[in-house]
């Protein structure tokens, strides 16, 4: 049995991922904290990037709000060719083949795995078939800079609408998966 492995970003209308604490404002409720804690609920895994890990690992530890109550907690494999060893924070490095390692990972244990981030760590393994919904939080601001999800170098692809809902903040809450 291969485990579900999903992924999650807050975007704005434009498409930027990066630093969404910077055009959240005051569009974030009841409804996208319900939705966060159903999609974390089945969680068990979380493959996050090095840089987003350091990050992390400096601020959730012995935060115990929502979000800190599910990411302390959660095995995190860190795909990192620069870290070694033990790096604490019920953390394991992953030094090698991400997609393989991934592929791997959704065969062994239960629950869900997902995917953090950083931005190139969910875009490659999406695009690698190894994140099987990719779920968008698209908040109602345009922002002029920040990297994207998908840039130009990202070929075609068609994608398979999963599920999509707007809430009384003004969010769409698109989820998708490659179609195939």
């Amino acid at each position: 049995m291969t485990r579900r492995t999903v992924a999650h970003l807050f975007s704005s209308v434009n498409g930027v991922v990066e630093a969404p604490n910077l055009f959240q404002f005051d569009a974030f409720g009841p409804e996208e904290g319900e939705l966060m804690g159903r999609t974390l609920g089945p969680v068990t895994d979380a493959v996050i990037g090095r840089t987003l890990w350091q990050e992390w690992s400096q601020y959730w530890p012995g935060n115990d709000d929502p979000f800190g109550s599910f990411i302390n907690p959660v095995r995190k494999h860190v795909l990192s060719s620069t870290l070694a060893g033990d790096i604490g924070w019920n953390s394991t490095v992953v030094d090698g083949d991400p997609v393989a390692y991934v592929e791997q990972l959704r065969r062994t244990g239960e629950g869900d795995i997902s995917v953090c981030g950083g931005i190139a760590t969910i875009r490659s393994l999406f695009l690698a078939g190894v994140v099987d919904e990719l779920t968008l939080t698209v908040h109602p601001v345009v922002t002029g800079e920040g990297r994207r999800l998908f840039d130009e170098a990202v070929p075609l692809m068609r994608l398979r609408l999963v599920a999509g809902r707007t809430t009384a903040a003004g969010n769409a809450i698109v989820t998708y998966a490659l179609r195939d």
